[in-house]
C-alpha cells in the first residue's frame, strides 16, 4: 500500500515537522500528475514496509510532529482508515491529501477524529474537471466532489482547498470560476504547475491571487 516515503518534510503539512508517506494508486488520471509513476503504476514498486515506518515514527517522535498521507489517492485504500487510527494513537497530527472523490471516507475520518488537516485538490471549474482528472461520467461524479468540499468546510478541523495551475489549460476566467465554486472557504492555495505542461511564474501566480482573495480568509501561493 504504501509506495513512497520522505522521511522528514518541511513543507508538506503547514507548520508541522512530518513525515510523508505516499499510498500507491489513484482513480484519477490527471495528465499532468507530478507523482504519476506512484498513482498510475503502483505495481511496479515495491511496498515500503510498514513495521519500517512506525519503528522509525517511534524513535522520532521527539522531533517529527505529523504525518502527511498522500498518493496517488489515497482514500481509495480499504487499510487508510486502520493506519490513520494507529498512527493518531502514537501521539502524530495527521495530515490528509486527497482529491475528494470519495466524501464518505472524509466523512469517517473526520468523525473519528483522527485527521487534523485535509488537503483537497480542486482540479478545475466544473465545466474543465473531465479534461483535466482525465476520467468521464459515471467514474467523474462531481457531486461527490461538492458534498467534499461541503464536509471539509464544514469539519471543524484545519483545511486547504488547493489548485495546480496548468498554463495550458487553466486561465484567470477558470481560477475565477473556481473560487466562486468555493468562495467563503478559509483558505486557498494557488501551486505552479512545473515542468512538460508549462510554467506558471510566481509573478502570475500572486497575480491571480489577488484577484480571487476576496473570496476567501487566506489564499497563498506555492511555488
Amino acid at each position: 500500500m504504501i509506495k513512497g516515503w520522505h522521511k522528514l518534510s518541511l513543507i508538506d503539512y503547514p507548520g508541522c515537522i512530518c513525515t510523508t508517506i505516499f499510498l500507491g494508486g489513484c482513480n484519477f488520471r490527471c495528465f499532468y500528475c507530478h507523482n504519476r509513476d506512484i498513482a498510475f503504476n503502483p505495481e511496479r514498486f515495491s511496498d515500503v514496509n510498514v513495521a519500517k515506518v512506525f519503528n522509525y515514527l517511534e524513535k522520532r517522535n521527539d522531533c517529527v510532529e505529523g504525518v502527511c498521507i498522500s498518493g496517488g489517492e489515497p482514500t481509495i485504500h480499504a487499510e487508510l482508515i486502520d493506519l490513520m487510527e494507529r498512527l493518531k494513537s502514537m501521539g502524530f497530527k495527521i495530515k490528509l491529501d486527497t482529491n475528494g472523490s470519495r466524501p464518505k471516507v472524509l466523512k469517517e475520518v473526520i468523525n473519528k477524529k483522527i485527521v487534523d488537516y485535509v488537503a483537497m485538490d480542486i482540479k478545475a471549474p466544473r465545466d474543465k474537471y473531465e479534461q483535466v482528472s482525465g476520467i468521464g461520467k459515471p467514474d467523474l461524479n462531481l457531486d461527490a466532489l461538492q458534498e467534499s468540499i461541503d464536509v471539509i468546510k464544514n469539519s471543524g478541523v484545519e483545511y486547504e482547498f488547493r489548485t495546480t495551475v496548468v498554463p495550458k489549460v487553466l486561465k484567470m476566467k477558470d481560477i475565477i470560476n473556481i473560487a466562486s465554486w468555493i468562495k467563503g472557504s478559509k483558505k486557498y492555495v494557488l501551486q505552479a504547475c512545473r515542468g512538460d505542461y508549462g510554467f506558471v511564474s510566481m509573478k502570475d501566480l500572486r497575480r491571480y491571487a489577488d484577484v480571487v482573495a476576496p473570496y476567501f480568509n487566506t489564499v497563498e501561493v506555492r511555488g
